[in-house]
């Protein structure tokens, strides 16, 4: 772990970027009921069903040195994402 680590000590070099790589997939939902709206002195009320309205895949790489990033959302999840 601790090699690991130091590879984001080094400086930056622009001709070996240190670029990081993550991926998630994310469950979209949908309410099925309308939320009871807040009252004086109490919070609005939500039920905890839903529906399931499908999955979203997040793919991010990121350079920290440089501070960017690049964030892709797809629909579906493929051997070539």
């Amino acid at each position: 772990m601790e090699d690991t680590l130091e590879v984001y000590k080094r400086p930056y070099d622009e001709a070996q970027p240190l670029i990081c790589m993550d991926e998630s997939s994310k469950q979209q939902i949908k309410d099925t009921r309308t939320p009871i709206p807040a009252k004086p002195g109490s919070q609005a009320r939500y039920d905890t069903e839903y529906e399931r309205n499908g999955v979203s895949n997040v793919f991010m790489f990121f350079e920290p040195l440089q501070g960017k990033r690049f964030v892709e959302v797809t629909d579906q999840r493929t051997a070539i994402d």
